[in-house]
């Protein structure tokens, strides 16, 4: 026996992953299941773990100027993006909770896009973003219906060219400046009326991604900040003037390309009212950040099932790691992690999906941003502890735990940090008290039987009733809530031990604590067996 492990291949991410599957029968999406089984032996190919190790091995390239002296500032790709970009596209992903009118659309996007982004991260970043631009660009239905066959185009179409010619397109935005970053209300790009739209000056500190057809950008008017519409190309088919300054070095998300532009005269269109962009892009976001949740709960169980498999064939100290009592209790503590993250996945789809109810608008517009805060920190410290399994072969570039690791970061920073995330769940409260009161309704009765939730869901109550300060005590507001709602979920959807050890290891040590501390350790077997079945 040379006792090295063999990289995990040829296997199929739908149906080994039971908690994803039930997700999709619970939310009624049966009738996208058999699109998503093949959709997970495709992503689980060699070929295809192939294409994306060579994706983020050859990163995008900027070219400013053709062979003329001619600006035309294009991104060229490695033809492994263009693969995975197709992949997307000709399932359907990239559109399909606005374009697909079988029932349970949103669990079923959720469930491809956490399957493709496990597989390849970078990708997902243009195509989250164009599914968000959906219910933005209908405030504008001239515009809206001319882009609409482009939008939910099955057929990928990588050229550069004016958006009327192509087949499909992809749309980005552009938010964040180089002088105040979060706070959007210090952007001094701006906007000027002209004939035929808005002429934009100014620059973008993050424009993602630089070769889009199209973004969505904040500019100053006189009327304040206001959402534009701004293409590669000019309606009368001449490049437009957004120039591309560099593209970013990132630690992460390599494939992807991320650039500074500047705005010389940039033709627009205006998007929604003028001098509401904030809140018009805002209405993006709010599908972006669930993005981040469904890419946090996609890398905590690509790192958990990594783990799982090097340690069943690996041998130290006379057996294998999998059958030593400490690994797992690693193990089993992370796949507690992943579940739950995945539980939360599935029930915030669920609410995309669903009637505008006080409980579903909370899980859209409260329980997001708490929900992002949460399972993206969650998801940076379970990648190291992954790493970890692997010992030093886990800390070098030729395995798959340096790029998952690498990419954990950046959803934490993306649609907004933690502390962003943190005043969001407050405003959220502030403004959504129906939908809250509806949450906590919801939490009492699925968590007051439980003799070990009871204290902490009290507690919550009295950290929400507005009697102590808010803002210094939000990110704790969110820990707590998402920790609850997360028990609740396990508790109604999990197998008892999954709930059981959850709740017992998640609410005695809930300001910090390392994996692998669960006190049960006759279920880790099971907990394991459940995460990656043999």
């Amino acid at each position: 026996m040379d006792n090295l492990t063999h990289e995990l291949k040829g296997y199929n991410l739908y149906t080994s992953d039971l908690a994803l599957q039930e997700g999709i029968c619970r939310a009624g999406a049966g009738a996208h299941e058999a699109e998503l089984e093949a959709y997970g032996a495709l992503l689980g190919s060699e070929a295809t773990i192939r294409m994306a190790e060579d994706a983020n091995h050859f990163k995008p390239e900027l070219h400013t100027f053709d062979r003329q002296g001619r600006r035309i500032d294009r991104v060229e790709f490695h033809p492994a993006w263009h693969g995975m970009m197709r992949m997307a596209r000709e399932q359907g992903m990239i559109t399909q909770p606005f374009s697909d009118s079988r029932p349970g659309a949103w669990a079923a996007y959720a469930a491809a896009f956490s399957m493709h982004h496990q597989i390849e991260s970078g990708s997902q970043c243009p195509h989250s973003m164009t599914l968000a631009c959906v219910p933005v660009l209908r405030q504008e239905p001239e515009l809206f219906e001319a882009l609409v066959p482009k939008l939910f185009s099955r057929t990928y179409d990588p050229r550069d060219i004016p958006l009327e010619q192509k087949d499909s397109i992809l749309v980005g935005m552009g938010m964040t400046e180089k002088q105040g970053g979060s706070d959007l209300r210090t952007n001094t790009t701006h906007a000027e009326a002209v004939a035929g739209g808005y002429q934009l000056t100014g620059h973008k500190w993050f424009f993602s991604a630089p070769m889009c057809d199209a973004h969505l950008v904040l500019a100053r008017t006189g009327g304040g900040l206001s959402c534009f519409f701004v293409p590669r190309y000019r309606p009368d088919g001449s490049k437009n003037a957004v120039q591309v300054q560099r593209l970013k070095e990132k630690i992460g998300n390599r494939s992807n390309a991320s650039s500074e532009v500047e705005f010389h005269g940039a033709w627009g269109r205006m998007v929604g009212k003028e001098g509401r962009g904030i809140p018009t892009i805002i209405e993006m976001a709010n599908i972006t950040r669930l993005n981040c949740v469904m890419g946090a709960a996609s890398l905590m169980r690509q790192c958990v099932v990594q783990a799982i498999h090097h340690s069943r064939q690996r041998h130290a100290f006379g057996k294998r790691l999998a059958d030593q009592s400490l690994m797992q209790n690693v193990l089993a503590d992370m796949a507690l992690e992943s579940e739950a993250a995945t539980q939360l996945m599935m029930r915030m789809a669920e609410a995309f999906d669903r009637d505008d109810s006080p409980l579903e608008r909370a899980y859209q517009r409260i329980v997001t941003p708490a929900g992002k805060l949460w399972t993206t920190k969650r998801s940076i410290e379970l990648s190291a502890e992954a790493m970890e399994v692997f010992g030093g072969n886990g800390y070098m570039d030729e395995g798959p735990m340096g790029r998952l690791y690498r990419e954990t970061p950046v959803l934490s920073i993306w649609e907004g940090s933690g502390n962003v995330m943190a005043l969001d769940l407050l405003r959220a409260i502030a403004r959504e008290p129906e939908a809250m009161a509806a949450l906590l309704c919801d939490l009492q009765d699925g968590c007051h039987a439980d003799a070990a939730l009871r204290p902490h869901l009290l507690a919550l109550g009295s950290l929400l009733d507005g009697s102590t300060p808010q803002e210094a005590l939000a990110r704790r507001n969110a820990q707590s809530l998402v920790l609850l709602i997360q028990a609740r979920l396990l508790r109604e959807r999990a197998p008892t031990a999954i709930a059981d050890a959850f709740i017992a290891s998640r609410f005695d040590t809930a300001h910090g604590r390392i994996y692998g501390t669960l006190s049960d350790t006759a279920v880790h077997p099971a907990i394991i067996d459940r995460a990656w079945p043999m």
